[in-house]
Formats: structure tokens, sequence, C-alpha cells
């Protein structure tokens, strides 16, 4: 079997049957950003292994230069020949292709989200402070509404808004405690990590692992930002917080939003510029947070950051296997 049908068999595989593999997994919840940093560098193999298998078609028909082979300690011919791959030029072509394919749309999706996502979140943020006013002292922009809302909004203006029916409904520890959250989106620059996740999605929309890491990353980050708050804070007053937060997101959604500034920021708002403290499962987490597991012991922390950095070098790993054995094998005289 050819490194390029490897590559794509791995794509087709673990792109289909990842998630479930990952969704096995218990530690995820006991250590967020080491799950975020899995899931992405899974799903990113997998636009690699697709990416790698059209070069690998292609480094049979490609004119390989005599500095690189001396280079890499191996002729050009030996690379050919390790590469070669039934079908000769054609093939060669739709390798090309295919890896052009995934770079150009990789690159425009980039391009267009984060253009996108930045003017948003500009966009958000100035209107946020057209409707409401500094709070120097909390450090957030206070928007008059009765629903007990607090979210954050990165890029260029870094933002905290908070609602007056939230400073009314939380109490100081709980106020704490949610705006040490939303700090910690902020300082973590979570919205960064969607975004990754967000553009790896729409590069390979057809594959489960990519429709799925978005969700997983979205109720990640989340649990990631609920340790951040609670390290010097009572997990108790976050709790209780999320409670009334999420109660009151949930009696805004049987009625109507109302209120001029609610109207005015939800006009301004996209699914990409706001990161708000019940924005996942909100039930989990009060769980998560009243009931706190055990950390993860530092050898299992060490084997998962391997595992992470396996996947994303597997594919580069198997692209290169022929190259390599080229290299043991030494140069062999020109034909």
């Amino acid at each position: 079997m050819t490194v390029a049908a490897l590559l794509l068999v791995y794509a087709a595989g673990f792109g289909t049957l990842g998630p479930r593999m990952l969704a096995r997994a218990k530690w995820t919840a006991r250590a967020p950003l080491l799950a975020i940093v899995t899931y992405l560098a899974a799903a990113w193999s997998v636009v690699a292994a697709v990416w790698l298998a059209g070069l690998t078609l292609a480094v049979h028909a490609t004119v390989l230069s005599g500095a690189l082979s001396q280079l890499i300690g191996a002729c050009v011919l030996r690379l050919r020949a390790t590469y070669a791959t039934p079908g000769g030029a054609a093939l060669a072509a739709a390798g090309l292709v295919l890896s052009g394919a995934v770079v150009a749309r990789t690159v425009l999706t980039a391009v267009g989200h984060l253009r996108a996502a930045r003017r948003q979140a500009l966009r958000h943020a100035q209107t946020a402070r057209l409707v409401g006013r500094p709070d120097a002292a909390l450090g957030v922009v206070l928007v008059g509404h009765p629903q007990p809302t607090a979210y954050c909004v990165a890029g260029r203006h870094p933002t905290v808004i908070l609602t007056t029916g939230a400073l009314q409904a939380l109490d100081p520890a709980q106020l704490d405690a949610v705006l040490a959250h939303e700090r910690a989106h902020l300082a973590w620059r979570h919205h960064q990590m969607l975004a990754v996740a967000r553009i790896g999605r729409r590069v390979l929309p057809f594959l489960p692992l990519l429709r799925d890491v978005e969700v997983q990353v979205e109720r990640l980050v989340e649990l990631h930002a609920d340790d951040a708050a609670i390290r010097a804070r009572d997990p108790g007053s976050l709790a209780t917080a999320l409670v009334v937060l999420a109660s009151a997101a949930s009696s805004a959604s049987d009625g109507s939003a109302g209120g001029s500034a609610s109207a005015v920021l939800a006009a301004a708002a996209g699914p990409a510029t706001a990161l708000a403290a019940t924005a996942t499962d909100a039930v989990q987490r009060i769980n998560r947070l009243l009931r706190p597991a055990e950390p993860l012991a530092g050898l299992r922390r060490q084997l998962l950051r391997a595992l992470a950095a396996g996947l994303a070098l597997l594919p580069v790993l198997l692209a290169m296997a022929p190259a390599m054995q080229a290299l043991a094998l030494g140069r062999v005289p020109r034909a």
C-alpha cells in the first residue's frame, strides 16, 4: 500500500471514528486544556493527512534538486522509487490538485473567518460601550437590562459585558467568580482556540471529527475558564451564579428579550464574537464544580501530552517514512 493510500485511510478512518474514540475518554473534564489540545491536534492531523497524501502522490513526478538530495543524504532516484505510485503523471497531477485545494481552502477559510470574527468583535465591543457605561471598579461595561447576563468579547478591544440585572441578582462573591470566569476566557485566548476548531470544521465539513471538534472545544473552554475562576475562590459561588444566570437565560428564551439595549447588542452579536458564562451545558458544569474530581496524576498527564503530540506528528511521520528509508539505505548512482 502506498504512503498516499495510508494517509487517506488514516484521514477517512480517524476522521469518521475519532469522535467515538475521544468521547469514551473520561479524563477530558479533569484536564480541559489538555483535552482542547488533543482535540485540535486530532482534527488538524486529519487535514494534514489529506494534504500530505496529495504531496506524496506528486513526489514521483516532481523534479527534486541535487542540493535537496545531498541535504537528506539520499539520491533522487531512490526517493522517487520509494514514493512511486501506479498511475504516473496523471495521478501525480491529481495529487498536486488535492494538496493545492486543501491549502487554498484552509487559507481562504482562515482569512475569511478571522476577518469576520475581528469585525464582529470590534462592532460588538463598540456597541456595548455606546449602549452601556464603563465601570472602572468592576472592570466591565455595564449595560442597563433586567436579564442577568455576563459575557466577554475578545478582539482588538477585549471587553467584559455585564448587565444591571446580573449586578442585582448576584452577591459579591458570585459576581467576583463570574467576572473571573470571563477574564479567564480573555487571558487564555479561548477565542483563538475556538477559531482553530471552526476553521478546521469548514475545511473538511464532511468528516464527523471536524464537525465534532467545534462543539467539544466550546464545551471545554467553559470548563477551563471555570477551573481558572475557582483557583482562589469558592466553587460554590460560581456554581450558584451559574444557576442564577442559566435560569434567567431559560426564562428569556421562553419570552421576548425586550429592551432597546438588548436589541442593539443582539444585532451586533455573532456566533464567533462572545463567550458567555452559560454558553454550554450549565448542569454538567454545576455538578463538576460542586463535586470536583481528582486532578490527573503527573504520569498520566505526561502520557496524554505525548498522545496529543503523536496525533499531531503521525501524518508527517507516515509521509516521511520512505524518505527515512532512503536515507538509511544511502545514496545510489544515478541512472
